[in-house]
């Protein structure tokens, strides 16, 4: 075959450093599209960004030939020095280490993109850890729940 043929499609999740409420709606309006212009510099697609004070959520399509690690290294990388930059009050601000991220059938695009679009209403009903826990669980991922938060 003489070309590379994928859709590899991701929904990833990260905070802020010890979930610190840095992204209210001023900063996240203006963070969010500044974070797709890196994805889509980094060669992605990014198919919807969402979340509260505390972390966010992607919906986007990665490459074959670049990791997600290196992807994620990036976006923290430059989003962090961009918040730095444009909100000097800000300069304590920081992400969390770690992220996670779930493979996406593009079946469940649209409940991935309702779930990402109705965060502050999720909310309001479960907290960042309980939520997360339940996505690793119902993505059968193995962790030691010791270890996945700061």
């Amino acid at each position: 075959m003489p070309g590379t043929y994928s859709q590899i499609l991701m929904h990833m999740v990260f905070s802020t450093k010890d979930r610190a409420p840095w992204l209210k709606s001023e900063v996240a309006e203006r963070l969010y599209p500044y974070i797709g212009g890196i994805v889509r510099a980094e060669k992605g697609v990014l198919y919807d960004i969402g979340g509260v004070e505390d972390h966010v959520h992607l919906y986007l399509r990665w490459r074959t030939d670049e990791s997600v690690s290196a992807l994620m290294r990036t976006v923290k990388a430059r989003s962090s020095k961009w918040v730095h930059d444009s909100f000097p009050a800000l300069g304590s601000f920081a992400w969390q280490e770690g992220y996670s991220v779930f493979s996406v059938s593009k079946s469940q695009e649209e409940a991935v993109k309702t779930y990402i679009a109705g965060q502050a209403a999720h909310h309001k009903k479960e907290d960042f850890r309980s939520e997360l826990l339940r996505m690793l669980r119902a993505h059968g991922v193995e962790f030691d729940e010791r270890y996945v938060f700061d």
